[in-house]
């Protein structure tokens, strides 16, 4: 099956991580952070719904559940736990990759409605429709995974955010204990947005916890 599929989906052109347990695959989507999971329900250690509630802890990737067994309960279970579609066996890959079109295209337009939008905290500006960034007016340039902290910071403003969950978000759970990351990257921000980079106005350690960016939020569509 998994020779079946790696051929079907490398030929639409997808880049394919193949996993032969659910720990491996759990460990492989940490490291990848894919843009899909394809998931059989029958695995060697766990099951479907094990698998994807997992996975839900952490990503909103979708996931396609594929199924022996055109089983009501089985089908409703693995949806419950946060699985987006399901296959039942035996399929055809035309079927299995309209399907896989369709999840894509969602998750590109939810992706596109929730970065369609600016936030403000005090000084500090966030564009993500332009992907831009600013200080009291000033544009400021970032690198990728800047933009992608300082994001996800600003969607949090006011919040404390401990190391495992900025550090998930913005690297993937398998860098969750390598805070050495965060630290220089908070530091690269404060000396981009912060007057005085020393004394923090914004970007504030939570000694031993995490971090937190400090500020009422407003939206702007």
């Amino acid at each position: 099956m998994r020779r079946y599929l790696r051929a079907a989906l490398a030929g639409e052109g997808l880049r394919v991580v193949e996993a032969e347990t659910g720990t491996e695959a759990l460990a492989q989507a940490s490291g990848h952070n894919p843009d899909l999971v394809l998931l059989d329900f029958k695995l060697p250690d766990m099951n479907g719904m094990q698998v994807t509630s997992k996975l839900r802890e952490w990503t909103a990737a979708p996931i396609l559940v594929l199924s022996v067994h055109d089983e009501e309960a089985e089908i409703v279970a693995v949806l419950d736990a946060g699985a987006n579609d399901y296959l039942a066996k035996p399929f055809g890959p035309r079927e299995l990759l309209a399907r896989i079109r369709v999840l894509l295209r969602q998750a590109q337009r939810a992706d596109a409605s929730s970065m369609n939008s600016v936030l403000e905290v005090g000084d500090l500006r966030i564009d993500f429709a332009e992907r831009l960034a600013f200080v009291a007016g000033r544009e400021i340039r970032l690198t990728p995974t800047q933009y992608r902290l300082f994001g996800m910071l600003m969607r949090n403003a006011g919040k404390v955010l401990t190391h495992e969950q900025i550090i998930s978000a913005v690297w993937g759970p398998s860098h969750a204990k390598e805070t050495q990351y965060l630290r220089v990257y908070i530091g690269q921000l404060r000396r981009k947005f912060e007057a005085e980079p020393a004394r923090p106005r914004y970007f504030l350690t939570m000694s031993g916890v995490g971090y937190r960016l400090r500020g009422g939020m407003e939206r702007t569509n």
